[in-house]
């Protein structure tokens, strides 16, 4: 499945495995579950390691080993659940994950930039996606009401910096 990242759009070059496949070399992402029962054998691979969290399953239960995960992928299952949103933050903001924090499941162009500003650097997207109609979307809205994970300034810091310098 394609990938927006870095306002480009690229090829996946993760490999996920279900809970009951084979090891391979190479990246792999594992499920919560796999890790927590084979936390020993994976820790000691050579390869990359990234691992999904479903909605329902919390940072705090990868808090401990972030430093193992060079991928976090956060399951948006529905466009209403946005749980994700909030997992992204503590990844970023209580835990300092700095590795790539991915969005899969149902992740669509409307909520790009809001993802974004919650931590997320990685978009799984739709095949025959236009990469266009993803950039224009953080381009949409320029002001922002609330502090968030990318530090961008809020519209009440820029108004402070208007009134300062005039």
């Amino acid at each position: 499945m394609p990938l927006v990242k870095d306002d480009a759009l690229i090829q996946d070059n993760w490999t996920r495995l279900d809970d009951d496949a084979a090891m391979i070399d190479g990246p792999v992402v594992v499920s919560l579950e796999r890790w927590l029962n084979e936390r020993d054998v994976l820790a000691s691979r050579n390869g990359a390691l990234g691992v999904v969290l479903t909605s329902h399953e919390t940072p705090e239960q990868i808090a401990g080993d972030l430093d193992r995960f060079s991928l976090v992928c956060l399951e948006f299952p529905k466009f209403t659940d946005g749980r994700a949103y909030s997992h992204a933050r503590k990844l970023r903001e209580r835990f300092g994950f700095k590795g790539e924090l991915r969005a899969v499941g149902n992740v669509l162009r409307d909520q790009f930039l809001f993802m974004q500003r919650c931590g997320f650097d990685a978009f799984e997207v739709a095949e025959g996606t236009a990469l266009e109609d993803w950039l224009r979307a953080t381009t949409e809205i320029s002001v922002a009401y609330q502090s968030a994970a990318d530090r961008r300034a809020t519209a009440m810091a820029q108004r402070q910096d208007a009134c300062s310098t005039s």
